[in-house]
């Protein structure tokens, strides 16, 4: 059985555009490729945007972290939608929970550390990130 931080509004919604819908659940996690204990759903892609944007749900494990890394030519926006953390960018510490939203300018070194339970973000790039 899942707890309350692990099922969020975006966990059991759906995404839809002119091309059609799809139920959240549908997209399956993908695991970071660079951060263990991140996993990544990709629910709209540059696919769905001409390449003009793209929107990830990101859950970030207990006590695990996005490391210091930066978005080439990307501005990305993160919406905490559960759990508490906090976000490096540059030399700012932002605590991060929930209803926290941050902007992250393109080009700009920064890091994303969960705390307990974990965090669940919603990051929006543009351009797309995928």
């Amino acid at each position: 059985m899942k707890t309350a931080f692990e099922t969020t509004p975006f966990e059991t919604g759906s995404v839809s555009g002119s091309a059609g819908g799809k139920a959240t659940e549908s997209i399956a996690w993908t695991p970071h490729p660079a951060f263990a204990g991140v996993s990544m759903k990709h629910l709209v892609t540059g696919a769905d945007t001409n390449g003009t944007s793209s929107v990830h749900l990101v859950k970030v494990n207990p006590g695990c972290c996005i490391g210091d890394h930066i978005h080439n030519g990307k501005t990305e926006i993160h919406q905490v939608v559960a759990g508490v953390g906090r976000c490096l960018l540059e030399e700012r510490e932002i605590a991060y929970a929930e209803g926290a939203v941050a902007v992250i300018p393109a080009d700009r070194p920064h890091s994303v550390v969960a705390g307990h339970p974990g965090l669940f973000l919603l990051a929006v790039f543009s351009p797309a990130l995928l």
